[in-house]
């Protein structure tokens, strides 16, 4: 947990200026560039894609849970693991990013009408060594601080294929 957290509404910002960012930072990339990590053995902006949507799948579905059980216990699932079980890492990014954004804002949609004890809804999460309590508050803040640090990532990433 970060020693100052974002408040609610500084979250759901944060969570709904994803896309527009993504895209700022790919714009005028070709499907190609896309395609072409910065150097061996990092991701291309496709491959970070990828990996936003398993974040968002599996910590998304959390809050859903969440939201949907009351005191649930929800088996922890590493976004990594997730991932080999899509097709998102092949892909072209726009029809990815299209569902990505869709994605995000039906999450959006979802938290912007939660109440202050919805947010604070807790489930036990097991699987990942001693059982942890997460709440929607703390997946949505996990959710989002996760993509600021992927930004960073493809900004170097699109500096570095349009060269």
């Amino acid at each position: 947990m970060l020693s100052n957290p974002p408040t609610i509404e500084q979250l759901l910002t944060m969570l709904a200026a994803t896309p527009e960012r993504l895209a700022a930072l790919i714009a005028g990339l070709t499907p190609a560039q896309l395609r072409t990590a910065s150097s061996s053995g990092e991701w291309s902006a496709t491959g970070v894609l990828a990996h936003l949507r398993s974040c968002a799948d599996v910590w998304g579905g959390c809050i859903a849970t969440l939201l949907a059980e009351d005191a649930p216990t929800i088996r922890a699932i590493n976004p990594t693991t997730w991932i080999t079980a899509t097709d998102y890492p092949d892909l072209e990014f726009d029809p990815s990013f299209r569902a990505f954004t869709t994605q995000r804002a039906e999450l959006l949609a979802v938290l912007e009408g939660l109440s202050p004890e919805d947010w604070a809804r807790v489930a036990t999460v097991r699987g990942a060594g001693k059982p942890l309590q997460k709440t929607v508050l703390s997946y949505a803040e996990r959710l989002a601080i996760h993509e600021r640090q992927h930004f960073r990532q493809v900004g170097r990433i699109a500096a570095a294929v349009r060269g």
